[in-house]
């Protein structure tokens, strides 16, 4: 399918990868950003145009001559109706033609999260739609857990023994790129999980390998987690949804693995240990 794809969150984690993977495939990409109209890694490779959710003045512009959307819900946003159903029904109104919507693996099992209401509405929308259901990104460990392992060697999140089966980021975007230039993924969903499920004990004893000093697992309380993360900036909102996912994964929720990935790429899905050698310098 050809036209112009306008990417949300592309300059974040996922966003960037779906944009890379697009570029690659010889699209056209908009990345939609809230700020500065120039990104300089694309090299003007990439058009930019200014939007953002709950901005409706800033919708019509750039959803000119948009025919495909890759719509991702930002973290802080947990009222979908106020803030991404809109959208869709612009995205509708400006004769988008598909729609890739970044879910959540085992959707149908958690349906007092944000994604399970997107999907719903998608549904009933009528824009023929594809969710991508992934699994815990690997990237939350150069990011959201970043400076706990830089500064104080340690992973510190609330599952116990329950194992999860990481995706990288890189494989999504990969994912992405192939279900936007490719037909016959309309109306279809793909639950996308690494090859491997591990533990955060077994996380931290790859992290301990590879950067040569000991990275700890600490298995936090439920409850003092939720207090740390909403002390170091995290509205209230986000952070239990974070707690509910983790409690999911601590009840083996995450454990299940599928061979999506390696279906849709041709090649199996990136590898814990390959991740942290990639990203190394991250954490030195």
């Amino acid at each position: 399918m050809s036209g112009k794809t306008l990417v949300t969150g592309a300059t974040g984690n996922v966003g960037r990868e779906v944009v890379r993977a697009l570029l690659k495939l010889g699209e056209q990409v908009i990345a939609a950003t809230t700020a500065s109209p120039r990104i300089p890694q694309w090299q003007g490779a990439v058009e930019t145009r200014l939007f953002g959710f709950g901005q409706p003045e800033t919708y019509g512009a750039a959803f000119e001559s948009v025919d495909k959307l890759f719509l991702m819900r930002p973290p802080q946003i947990t009222d979908v109706k106020r803030y991404l159903f809109p959208v869709i029904d612009h995205a509708k109104h400006m004769g988008v033609k598909h729609i890739v919507f970044l879910s959540l693996i085992g959707i149908e099992q958690n349906k007092h999260v944000p994604h399970y209401k997107v999907e719903r509405y998608l549904e009933r929308s009528g824009v023929p739609y594809t969710f991508i259901r992934p699994s815990f990104f690997m990237q939350n460990l150069n990011t959201t857990h970043k400076q706990e392992i830089k500064e104080e060697n340690e992973i510190s999140v609330p599952v116990g023994m329950g194992r999860t089966s990481f995706i990288d980021v890189r494989d999504i975007g990969a994912v992405a790129g192939k279900v936007f230039s490719e037909p016959d993924h309309q109306n279809r969903s793909y639950e996308l999980t690494g090859g491997e499920a591990l533990d955060y004990y077994r996380v931290a004893d790859l992290f301990t390998e590879i950067l040569g000093r000991e990275i700890t697992y600490t298995n936090p309380p439920l409850f003092r987690f939720v207090r740390e993360t909403v002390a170091g900036g995290t509205k209230l909102q986000f952070a239990l949804v974070m707690a509910f996912l983790y409690t999911q994964t601590r009840r083996g929720m995450a454990e299940r693995i599928t061979n999506q990935v390696e279906r849709l790429l041709g090649h199996p899905p990136i590898t814990m240990r390959q991740y942290i050698q990639d990203y190394a310098n991250v954490w030195d």
